[in-house]
């Protein structure tokens, strides 16, 4: 088994970045889910409400943000000084101290919205704990959904696509790590993984929701609402309808598509 696909998304619910190598920090990839948007009262915004979001491509350079969105002007947002003034948002209940990315960054989301928000920021200095109920104490997060790293297994794709009946482009799940697998699902029974050097757990299957339904190109929803159907037939458990992996790295450095995956604890 092997890495076969590797992305990050430098702004929560953006378009995907597809990279050959990446560094791996206590959160998650360098430079992974760092920008967010949110609403007037700090609450976050994302393709689950403004399924449009995923066609906004965020590069990130030398101390920027470049925003990039069909019907817009590009636009570089400068990341917000360490010193600066911080704005408490709100992600699936977690209260971060971020950075607001200032107003000429608030009017650009704003235009492409169509409703008041803002662009934040999370410097080393704004701290998002994981759920204790999968962590060690010290376990950190971006402003991803709840953990710092997603898998899903080539072979799992295939089975769900031959059930759909059509392809289904594994972005749509948000991973940020695709993997060979030799058999469906069968990273379900993975407890701790190696990927070249990095050592990550598997915490957490990953509880999935209607963003899956919109295609990451044309940011539309799909009309007969899938993958996620054909999902909630045979993948419903009691706390969703699941399907990936959520990882916490336990070793930090660089990964690279190629590398070879061990599994280190599970069948």
């Amino acid at each position: 088994m092997h890495l076969s696909r590797l992305f990050r998304y430098p702004l929560k619910s953006g378009a995907d970045e597809a990279l050959d190598t990446a560094t791996v920090t206590a959160r998650g990839l360098l430079g992974d889910r760092r920008w967010m948007v949110v609403d007037d009262d700090g609450e976050f915004l994302t393709g689950r409400r403004f399924p449009q979001l995923v066609r906004v491509c965020a590069r990130l350079a030398r101390g920027s943000l470049q925003l990039r969105a069909p019907g817009q002007t590009d636009c570089r947002v400068s990341e917000p000084r360490a010193g600066g003034e911080r704005t408490a948002v709100t992600v699936w209940g977690d209260r971060v101290a971020a950075l607001d990315a200032g107003d000429s960054a608030a009017a650009w989301i704003t235009a492409l919205l169509r409703i008041p928000a803002r662009l934040v920021f999370m410097d080393e200095a704004a701290q998002r704990d994981v759920d204790p109920a999968f962590a060690l104490p010290g376990d950190t997060v971006s402003f991803a959904d709840g953990f710092p790293l997603l898998l899903i297994g080539s072979a799992s794709m295939a089975d769900l696509n031959r059930r759909v009946g059509r392809s289904m482009d594994p972005r749509r799940f948000r991973p940020n790590l695709l993997v060979d697998t030799p058999a469906p699902f069968t990273e379900d029974r993975w407890r701790r993984i190696r990927i070249g050097e990095i050592v990550f757990d598997v915490v957490k299957a990953c509880s999935r929701c209607r963003f899956t339904t919109v295609d990451p190109d044309s940011g539309e929803r799909d009309a007969d609402g899938e993958p996620l159907r054909t999902l909630a037939r045979f993948r419903a458990a009691g706390d969703g309808v699941l399907f990936g992996q959520n990882l916490i790295p336990r070793t930090t450095g660089t990964i690279r598509v190629g590398d070879e995956l061990q599994v280190l604890d599970g069948d």
